[in-house]
């Protein structure tokens, strides 16, 4: 019997449905733990800014610093792992990057702030996108949406377990010595180092490599991939030069811009903006579980949505129309719980976004084209990571309030939307070409 929605008969989805079974939840894992390290930089700021003498504008840089070195190394790192295995590769990505996060528990001013920020970007470079390239070497075009969508789902999840942890863990100021945000880096960074070596055990190369596949589920998978090639039409890009010069793979790079833009925005800058409504420290942590949970649900609906739908640009715009509509809601609610609640509808819609989106280049890249297109796209649209959290803190301390930071957070998001629309009609006219 065939499913109608993905074409996979039932000898298929129980083949995949065992792969997602076996490497998704140490995917969200991986990703959680990324996230957090990135993230938590966030919760530090609460009483390291104060410590250490930052202004907004010096730790909004510091803050987005870290997406230069992601910027600059991207591309570089997603090939390296197309040719040596995303086994070796994560792994190695991991520990640099779990000994970096926790070495800046020991920066004493804004110079090693910056320098630690950007060599934690780059030795997380190529982690996203070598994750998305990989979940392609297991999952077919059909499915993949909601499993992008289920592995990212691993960063509202990791805002959510984040905030009251690392509210927790601030608590132990003072012990050995060490203030609560310095502890926060080290207990919050170790684990990725940890969690590196059980990538070389748990995450296979890819299908023909994974022991507890039998050889009928194996047969079954590649001829499932293969099929997905031969479907492609001529307009797909299959070596390097060329795909970094299409225009779609520079279009989803201005998208995703604009996303990261709202996405880290919002994120590296909530637990001040909460806290500054007058909340405890542990009343922030709790506060922020609710719109980032809301979020990882709305990730799973979405998109499942778009792989039963099989349309993939429209849901990504008008999930970021959502997420522009509810950062301006943000800051001209009338109280404190309109603002959360309208911080939650931006979130829900940045990070509903995200599922889509990320289906989207494999339609039209293979080979080494998607190793480097899929990292070219995500290190533009990582450079919003910089540009969001600058401008709120340079606007911040400008003005003395969020409101029109947040309101450029809003242009830029629905920007975002209005280039997803552009690009449908470019998708459109090359397939009707084609």
């Amino acid at each position: 019997m065939m499913d109608t929605t993905t074409g996979l008969t039932a000898q298929e989805q129980r083949a995949f449905a065992k792969v997602a079974k076996r490497l998704i939840p140490f995917m969200m894992l991986l990703y959680l733990v990324s996230f957090l390290d990135r993230v938590n930089v966030g919760f530090a700021a609460l009483t390291m800014n104060a410590d250490l003498g930052f202004s907004p504008e010096v730790y909004g840089w510091g803050a987005g610093i870290f997406f230069i070195g992601y910027f600059l190394f991207e591309v570089p790192s997603n090939l390296v792992l197309e040719k040596v295995g995303a086994r070796l590769w994560i792994c190695r990505i991991m520990i640099t990057w779990g000994l970096i996060s926790a070495a800046t528990a020991f920066v004493t001013g804004s110079t090693s702030f910056f320098i630690l920020r950007f060599l934690l970007g780059a030795a997380e470079a190529g982690f996203l996108p070598g994750m998305i390239l990989y979940l392609g070497y297991w999952f077919p075009l059909a499915m993949r949406a909601r499993y992008i969508a289920l592995f990212m789902a691993a960063v509202p999840i990791a805002s959510a377990v984040g905030a009251p942890l690392s509210a927790l863990v601030m608590e132990s100021h003072g012990v050995l010595g060490l203030a609560g945000w310095q502890w926060l880096f080290i207990i919050e960074g170790l684990p990725a180092t940890l969690l590196g070596f059980a990538v070389l055990v748990l995450l296979p190369d890819g299908p023909a490599e994974a022991r507890w596949l039998d050889a009928d589920e194996k047969r079954i998978i590649a001829a499932r991939l293969a099929a997905d090639h031969v479907s492609q039409d001529a307009t797909t890009r299959h070596s390097l030069w060329p795909a970094l010069r299409d225009t779609r793979v520079l279009l989803l790079g201005l998208i995703y811009f604009g996303l990261v833009v709202g996405l880290y925005g919002i994120g590296l800058w909530l637990p001040q903006i909460v806290r500054g409504m007058g909340y405890s420290v542990q009343q922030v942590g709790w506060l922020l579980v609710p719109p980032y949970l809301l979020s990882a649900l709305a990730m799973l609906v979405w998109g499942r949505h778009s792989d039963r739908s099989g349309e993939r640009v429209l849901h990504v715009a008008g999930a970021a129309f959502l997420g522009a509509v509810g950062l301006v809601a943000s800051v001209h609610a009338g109280s404190h719980l309109l603002a959360i609640a309208a911080i939650t509808c931006a979130s829900v819609g940045i990070y509903a976004a995200l599922g889509p989106f990320w289906s989207i280049p494999p339609l039209f890249l293979r080979g080494t084209a998607a190793a480097a297109g899929i990292a070219l796209i995500n290190s533009i649209g990582n450079l919003g990571g910089f540009v969001g959290p600058y401008a709120v803190g340079f606007i911040k301390q400008t003005t003395d309030r969020f409101t029109s930071g947040f309101e450029l957070l809003a242009v830029v998001v629905c920007a975002a939307g209005l280039l997803a629309l552009l690009l449908n009609a470019l998708l459109r006219r090359r397939a009707r070409a084609a």
